[in-house]
């Protein structure tokens, strides 16, 4: 009896020091590989997401109400989130043993041995990697789920983004279209002044036919202002997954505000807050597992295996007149293997090739450091000019113009000027209103892709950050 069970001791205390040395090994491979940045990535819920905060900074209750909608809905969120999801259940496959092997052997014509013909012979093997290689494949998942994730909050900032720019495009329409309506109704009074002037003989008829052309082209713009409408709503829809024509709300365009803070540290934020860097940091660690993990492939993996025959009695008539001792005994056997991994250019250029798909991790996070240095540097020096420009119109323009239309109008008044005279202080007033409209919707989406390019609201910047 202990001499049958002395195979099952010895696959007991080979398993009971393998174990141990897996387990040990990928023990100090965890360790070496924890890091504050890839726990972070990994449970996201320990700290504040960048886009929460730029919602949250929203006061516009119909803009925030927009955005909140558009990142609840939006499919391309939902397909990252998909696929963060998908790559999150590839470390718990890659970090498995491989399934054991049981096989079953019918000998057809049963070798005979000295205690009797072997019948059938059942097996079963469980191959084991070398120490560390599950826990590297591991790892480089577990990197590869939280850059996905990361990538989840690039996307939304980038909708966050888009979102506000066609928000502000629809009230600058707004702002337009008042204007342009207001224009008309004072185009339509002119127009009845000068009539009047034609008909008693004081103003000239060329004059009610030019005014009457400005109505007409305001008609026309209040028409283009309907199409540019209708395809800006479309596109707010297609965020928000919602038929192209249903309703938008729109409020109008926020005070403007100059922009205080230094590149530099609009800069600082910016490499602290982006999810596009985390990931790209999470990326060159996973390429630097998988270096480590190429090496372990010189190293060879090993199979242990526990076989079972059955054995029938021996029916020959020398077995049956002097039958052998253990006559008809089954036979347990312990196996073991190694595979060779004798193929050293193929080996090799495995570790080369991962060697440069983590030089490519490299420039990837280098042209993406560029990317968002240029981003902030063509917001940051636009803003200015914008905000001088709006104070231009706003302080000066605007008075001016609405100035010289209220002395044409005197002068009109008076008989001193013409209807076409009046006519051209009021396209002057027009055109300043309209651009000054038109450069703080620019200034709003300004301060929207700076936003977006720091991943923080301007309004929430600490002031250490700022003072550093």
């Amino acid at each position: 009896m202990i001499e049958k069970l002395r195979p099952f001791a010895t696959l007991f205390l080979l398993l009971a020091f393998v174990a141990p040395a897996v387990a040990q090994e990928d023990t100090d491979r965890h360790e070496q590989l924890s890091d504050p940045v890839v726990d972070a990535a990994q449970d996201p819920t320990e700290t504040p997401l960048p886009s929460d905060g730029l919602v949250s900074a929203i006061d516009d209750p119909w803009l925030k109400a927009f955005v909140e909608e558009v990142l609840e809905r939006n499919p391309r969120v939902a397909r990252a989130q998909a696929v963060a999801e998908a790559a999150g259940q590839r470390a718990p496959q890659v970090s498995a043993l491989p399934d054991p092997m049981v096989g079953l052997t019918l000998f057809l014509l049963p070798p005979q041995t000295r205690v009797g013909p072997q019948q059938v012979a059942v097996g079963i093997s469980q191959r084991f990697p070398w120490f560390g290689k599950l826990n590297l494949r591991e790892q480089a998942a577990l990197l590869d789920a939280a850059a996905a994730s990361a990538l989840v909050e690039a996307i939304r900032l980038e909708l966050i983004t888009e979102a506000k720019r066609i928000y502000f495009d629809l009230s600058f329409l707004d702002d337009q279209q008042r204007i342009i309506g207001e224009d008309r109704a004072t185009l339509q009074h002119y127009e009845q002044l000068a009539q009047a002037r034609y008909a008693s003989g004081v103003g000239l008829g060329q004059a009610v036919i030019k005014i009457q052309a400005e109505i007409t082209r305001a008609d026309t713009r209040l028409l283009e202002i309907d199409v540019r409408r209708e395809t800006l709503i479309a596109s707010a829809n297609a965020l928000r997954d919602l038929p192209a024509r249903s309703l938008v709300l729109v409020g109008p365009l926020p005070a403007a505000s100059p922009l205080e803070d230094k590149i530099e540290n609009l800069r600082i934020v910016a490499l602290s807050h982006r999810p596009e860097l985390v990931a790209a940091d999470l990326r060159i660690e996973s390429a630097a597992t998988r270096i480590e993990l190429a090496k372990k492939d010189y190293k060879p993996d090993f199979t242990v295996g526990l076989n079972y025959g059955f054995v029938g009695q021996r029916s020959d008539a020398a077995g049956e007149a002097f039958p052998p001792e253990g006559n008809g005994d089954d036979n347990l056997s312990l196996s073991g293997a190694i595979n060779l991994p004798i193929w050293r250019k193929k080996l090799a250029a495995g570790v080369e090739e991962r060697i440069q798909r983590r030089l490519v991790a490299d420039e990837e996070k280098r042209a993406l450091v560029a990317q968002i240095e240029s981003g902030i540097g063509d917001q940051s020096s636009r803003l200015p000019l914008l905000y001088d420009q709006l104070r231009l119109y706003d302080n000066v323009l605007t008075v001016q113009a609405e100035h010289s239309l209220l002395s044409a109008e005197s002068a009109y008044a008076a008989g001193t000027l013409s209807s076409l005279d009046l006519l051209d202080a009021e396209r002057v007033l027009l055109n300043v209103r309209i651009a000054a409209a038109r450069v703080r919707a620019d200034y709003a989406i300004a301060i929207a892709r700076l936003e977006g390019e720091i991943a923080t609201p301007l309004t929430n910047l600490p002031r250490e950050e700022e003072d550093r």
